[in-house]
């Protein structure tokens, strides 16, 4: 289930993109997060003339490949343990009973794909999932036909997004969750459209798409890639990259409200362990705290912070490194094709070894279409496991912020850590903040559980040749639970932080902030007013959220 701030910023969103008439250029070698989310979001698709070229191409070496009399997975013979079951004998001229016998074919795989469990997956994940898996065909070894994709692009820039069951994968090909996209691609089972969940062939008769006629890998292609996990976890980077901006400017607020010490990110202290990430993120910080009277000489500053606060460009590094990391390995998933057998364009046996020679094609008459050579390479590319570890990591990085953000929020409490009041009450209030020392120390928790690993948590499936697995979905959704988590926390810093700045001042009449920091506690009083007397705080908690996720970085 989403959280419901989140979709409330996913309607607004969906809305204003709604009324734009913004274009995303896919090439199948350039796609980013912040790409596959502005699709998600409602922006319109159009494809790069040299991709689909590539498209074309390799749909060619594909053919070229079956009528050379090779074996193709998905193609020729069956899939999983039916690997050795031959389904289509294409060798010689591709006839029209040999395309209506892989047609057959096409749509019997489709349909036995088709069973998944669950709620139906968001409008959005929908549509970032089919933005991955379009753009990922765009690299050409799909080998897919050219209508596949005209109707990849007719689906997002008409609003027909299939109903997809958001359960059932294990992160070796999200098979039989994507399965529904080439279901609805054939006018069967359902879509949404228009704000309704409606039968496929109504809603492709009013958006006047024309249904798929899939042969040869088409079917295979559409259904066998981690594209669900891999837009998630776009999604999941795009929501990140806010995160890492927010959350230093709370840290940075909540230190000038402790009154805390600077010393374990000033330049000379790092080079003394000079980690890469360590270092940038001090860099950030001293920038962000520039013109801050926390510089200033103070009898009353502790020589030494409490680990939440003092080990903070430690801990914002390490948020820093992960996402770099991740963002980094996510790009290789986005951009080329996880697809087996992979089709590669262009390419010659690197030497006359009966393996390593097998499976290419030359352009010598095999067929009259077009001159391109390849070759038809079984593979292992479905395999998540690079990103899906970084993943995973990211989740325990996260869990490290979580727990010390929630500790800061108690020391900011705590007098006899500030020199302010208990629990940064006033004379007006019975027990202040006192209680909500409670909610993120909750969050904190589930951040810390969501951080468990679960990519090994799997059985052997299919005839028992399936028999490792990576739960890339689930390893994905926990972080992107883990990152909306920390919004929630980091919001309930921010009011504990901005509460501790006021009285803090009516102690010190000469205590600054930094510019950089004033501007979001001015948003936040926009927002939530100082706490002169108790009221009820979930009001607040929402609001410091909101404007974290809208805050601009």
């Amino acid at each position: 289930m989403l959280h419901p701030i989140r979709c409330a910023l996913i309607a607004a969103v969906l809305l204003h993109a709604s009324l734009s008439f913004a274009d995303v250029v896919l090439d199948g070698r350039s796609a980013t997060p912040e790409t596959i989310a502005g699709i998600a979001d409602g922006e319109s698709v159009r494809i790069a003339p040299v991709a689909m070229k590539r498209v074309e191409d390799a749909h060619t070496v594909l053919l070229e490949a079956a009528q050379d009399g090779q074996q193709i997975y998905g193609l020729t013979v069956g899939v999983g343990l039916n690997k050795d079951r031959k389904m289509v004998n294409a060798q010689g001229k591709l006839t029209q009973e040999i395309i209506d016998a892989s047609g057959r074919f096409n749509v019997g795989l489709i349909h036995a794909h088709s069973g998944s469990v669950g709620p139906d997956m968001d409008v959005r994940t929908a549509r970032a999932a089919m933005a991955a898996r379009l753009n990922a065909m765009l690299d050409g070894g799909a080998g897919v036909q050219t209508s596949i994709v005209d109707t990849y692009v007719q689906f997002l820039n008409r609003g027909v997004t299939p109903a997809m069951p958001s359960g059932g994968s294990l992160g070796e090909a999200d098979i039989t969750i994507l399965s529904h996209v080439g279901l609805a691609m054939l006018g069967e089972g359902d879509v949404y459209y228009q704000g309704r969940k409606i039968p496929a062939a109504e809603a492709l008769g009013a958006a006047g798409i024309t249904p798929i006629k899939p042969y040869g890998k088409d079917a295979l292609a559409i259904l066998s890639s981690n594209a669900y996990s891999a837009g998630m976890a776009a999604l999941a980077l795009n929501d990140m990259g806010r995160l890492l901006k927010v959350s230093k400017l709370v840290y940075a607020l909540s230190l000038q409200a402790f009154n805390g010490n600077v010393s374990p990110f000033l330049q000379d202290t790092l080079a003394l362990r000079p980690f890469p990430y360590t270092v940038k993120a001090g860099d950030q910080l001293r920038t962000l705290l520039a013109g801050s009277s926390i510089w200033n000489h103070d009898d009353n500053r502790a020589l030494q912070d409490p680990l939440s606060f003092r080990s903070g460009v430690y801990l914002l590094g390490e948020e820093d490194r992960m996402y770099a990391e991740t963002r980094a390995l996510l790009d290789v998933q986005l951009n080329s094709s996880d697809d087996n057998p992979g089709v590669a364009v262009g390419v010659a046996p690197h030497s006359k070894r009966a393996q390593e020679s097998r499976g290419y094609v030359k352009a010598d008459g095999l067929s009259d279409v077009s001159d391109v050579s390849g070759a038809v390479l079984p593979s292992a590319n479905f395999e998540p496991l690079p990103w899906v570890l970084s993943f995973e990591e990211t989740g325990l990085v996260l869990a490290h912020n979580s727990l010390a953000s929630a500790q800061r929020i108690i020391k900011l409490n705590d007098p006899h850590m500030t020199g302010l009041t208990r629990f940064l009450g006033t004379d007006q209030t019975v027990h202040a903040f006192g209680a909500m020392e409670k909610p993120p120390v909750a969050l904190a928790m589930e951040n810390k559980e969501l951080a468990m690993p679960v990519s090994m948590d799997y059985l052997p499936v299919a005839g028992d040749i399936e028999d490792i697995a990576t739960n890339a979905p689930r390893v994905v959704e926990r972080v992107q639970q883990q990152i909306d988590n920390s919004f929630t926390l980091l919001g309930i810093e921010l009011i504990h932080a901005g509460q501790a700045i006021d009285l803090r001042r009516q102690q010190q009449p000469d205590f600054t902030l930094s510019p950089a920091t004033a501007g979001l506690y001015t948003a936040l009083r926009g927002k939530v007013a100082f706490l002169d007397r108790d009221r009820p705080l979930t009001p607040d908690f929402r609001a410091a959220e909101t404007l974290l996720h809208s805050y601009p970085g």
